[in-house]
Parts: C-alpha cells; sequence; structure tokens
C-alpha cells in the first residue's frame, strides 16, 4: 500500500485593505509567493496554505481552530513578508515604516506554538526566523542600517540578486549536514533582524562580513529551525549559490518521522 505524501502547511502573507481602495484591493487577501510553495513541492511534497482569521471580513462560525492543523498536516513553513511588528518584542516604533504586522504576527505566532506543541517540525524563512525569535522572547534590529555596527548590504534594489556570505557557527547542525562547507552564499532580502536571542535558540550561521545571526535552531527535540536568508530563490544546480536542498531534506525527514 503506498503511502500519502507530506502535507505541509504554509502561513499565509496577508494583504490588508488600503484606505479608498475599491475592488480586490478593499478587502482582507491571503496569498503566498510562489517560490516558496514550489521549493518545498520539489520533493513531492503537498503544499497547502493556512488562512488567518482577519476581524474585517464576515465571519462564518466554525468549529475548525488553528490547533486542528497540526492533527492533519505533517509540519509547517513560515514564510516570509512584511516586519514583524516591534510591540510584538515589546518595544515602541522608531519609524511608521517599520511598524509591520501585528495581526500576522499574532496568527503566525499561535501557529507557530501549536505545531511546536504537536511536535510538528518548523522551518521559518527570513520573517519566519524572526517570528520563531520573537515568539520565544526574543528582539530584533528594527533596522540594520541604522542600529547595527559596520553592517554588509542585507537588503538592495535589486531584491532577489542581493547575495551575501554566510558561516556556520563551529558545532552548529548545519556544520554537520554541511560537512564539506565551511557556509556559503545566500539571497538576502531583510533589514531587520535577530537581536537577542529567543529562550531555547542557539545560532547556526552567521553573515560572514558583519556576524549577524542569518540562523537559528530550537536546543530541543523538537525541530524547529529559521533561516534568514531567502533558499526558494536559490536557482537549482547554481554553482554561486549554496544548495539548500539538504536543509529542505532534513525538515521533511523530520516530518516524516512525527507522522502519526
Amino acid at each position: 500500500m503506498s503511502r500519502h505524501p507530506l502535507r505541509i502547511g504554509l502561513s499565509a502573507r496577508i494583504f490588508h485593505p488600503q484606505p479608498g481602495a475599491v475592488g480586490l484591493q478593499s478587502k482582507s487577501l491571503q496569498y503566498l509567493e510562489q517560490s516558496v510553495a514550489h521549493w518545498v513541492m520539489s520533493r513531492d511534497v503537498m503544499v497547502l496554505m493556512i488562512p488567518a482569521v482577519s476581524g474585517d471580513g464576515i465571519v462564518h462560525r466554525s468549529s475548525i481552530r488553528l490547533s486542528d492543523y497540526p492533527k492533519y498536516l505533517d509540519g509547517l513553513v513560515l514564510q516570509g513578508g512584511a516586519d514583524i511588528c516591534p510591540q510584538s518584542y515589546g518595544e515602541q516604533t522608531l519609524q511608521p515604516a517599520w511598524a509591520g504586522d501585528r495581526l500576522r504576527d499574532a496568527y503566525e505566532m499561535e501557529l507557530l506554538h501549536e505545531f511546536m506543541e504537536a511536535g510538528r517540525p518548523v522551518l521559518g524563512i527570513c520573517r519566519g526566523a524572526q517570528l520563531i525569535n520573537v515568539a520565544l522572547g526574543g528582539t530584533l534590529y528594527q533596522d540594520i542600517a541604522s542600529q547595527y555596527q559596520a553592517p554588509d548590504i542585507h537588503v538592495h534594489e535589486n531584491y532577489d540578486r542581493n547575495v551575501h556570505a554566510v558561516a556556520w557557527e563551529a558545532g552548529s547542525s548545519l556544520a554537520r549536514l554541511y560537512p564539506d562547507n565551511s557556509g556559503g552564499s545566500v539571497i538576502s532580502i531583510h533589514h531587520q533582524a535577530i537581536k537577542a536571542l529567543g529562550k531555547g535558540l542557539r545560532v547556526e550561521a552567521r553573515s560572514v562580513k558583519d556576524d549577524l545571526i542569518e540562523a537559528v535552531r530550537l536546543d530541543s527535540k523538537s525541530y524547529v529551525l529559521g533561516l534568514q536568508w531567502h533558499p526558494e530563490f536559490h536557482p537549482p544546480g547554481s554553482a554561486d549559490l549554496l544548495n539548500c536542498n539538504p536543509i529542505l531534506d532534513e525538515f521533511l525527514a523530520a516530518a516524516r518521522g512525527r507522522r502519526w
């Protein structure tokens, strides 16, 4: 009897209604960036986006809660997108442009904790790594360029063509996963980053030029890994960028190991 493919949940990005807009832009939209779904699906995995419940639409009552999803899904990917709201880690927003999305923060923190409670593996990408850190009590630099001493370029108008090098922490799981490499070049699109580590997290990788944290892992039996870079934007077979398939395979192996 053949096994069903893995089912991986993907958190939703949220587009909030714009003042004075009509049509779709007057509604809350929940969506995904197709590259991250395609990256996970490259291993013959089913990807299902998990919707949030926002307050501006018509609410049809249901007994289904976010806590129900880990019962039917094998793992969770927290995708990138809007900034984390500084209020989510106990700070005031220093610039209006850095206000982030507190509604999405609350939705994804609940989702993260439900999957962790159920023992399902979680992989956070960019914002997802920051969300993991904040959900576990950590803080962020609201803006690397103005708050971090001598920073490298982590976000650029070139968007998904901005590249910098990362190095594995000695003794880290990533160092063991890549025994022939001390690190690699990655796609970087973020102006915020991890500052104080959340409870139970350990650093897995840092930016080579400025030592900024680039990957974290929960020091626990539960699989929780956060990558500050965007593995979904690394072209398959690229000789210039880190091959992130070992990370994806490790995450999916953890998901298979937690099947009911």
